[in-house]
């Protein structure tokens, strides 16, 4: 099998940062509160150079936060959009972006879910853990407006659900009890600013890449 998937088809060599990033900015990462992230996310009705800009910012974004997908409006944009570099349990590597995802529903006999650990950058440093089905399926369009579908099992397949409940406006917390979701805020809370410092450690460092 192909070690590497980028917008959900096989490539034979990858780096190891998405390109998209080499012409992004890095934007803040909005947080749990803010109405952004609390309401759902409006269509993308216009693919130019705009949407391609705000890609590019996007990944370079999720890779300073360290995060394996990033949805727009963790960033502030209410748009249905999220970017992705996400293993698999297999250890296979996707790559991409979805515009206007659709989780496809699975039939009751095709799910199997499994309670793992998950965090979200807009939750600086909780993990809890969520259930979530082994496979997702997510159908949307590529920046052009192509038609696109995305397969993911495992890991891969959490952070597709993931990110789609962000663009339902949906965080993670949302799935948890009223107590598992205290004690992550609280768990946050305490780790926020440690989170956040090097999140900042890394912005310089992939800066100083591209000046050198």
């Amino acid at each position: 099998m192909p070690s590497v998937f980028v917008q959900g088809r096989p490539v034979a060599a990858y780096p190891p940062l998405a390109p998209e990033a080499g012409r992004g900015s890095v934007r803040r990462v909005t947080e749990v509160g803010e109405e952004v992230l609390h309401k759902p996310c409006r269509d993308v009705t216009e693919f130019g150079p705009d949407l391609a800009a705000l890609i590019d910012d996007m990944f370079r974004t999720m890779y300073v936060a360290e995060g394996a997908g990033l949805a727009a409006n963790q960033v502030g944009f209410g748009l249905r959009l999220f970017v992705y570099d996400c293993p698999d349990d297999d250890g296979v590597r996707h790559v991409g972006h979805i515009v206007n995802p659709v989780l496809e529903p699975l039939a009751p006999a095709a799910r199997r879910l499994l309670e793992e650990g998950e965090g979200c950058l807009s939750v600086p440093g909780a993990v809890v853990a969520v259930p979530r089905p082994d496979r997702a399926v997510v159908h949307g369009r590529d920046r052009d407006g192509e038609p696109l579908r995305v397969e993911g099992t495992g890991y891969f397949a959490r952070c597709l659900a993931h990110e789609t409940d962000h663009v339902n406006g949906r965080v993670y917390l949302d799935r948890l009890s009223t107590r598992e979701r205290k004690a992550a805020l609280r768990r946050s809370a305490d780790r926020r600013a440690e989170v956040l410092a090097r999140r900042d450690v890394n912005a310089r460092a992939l800066d100083e890449g591209r000046e050198g």
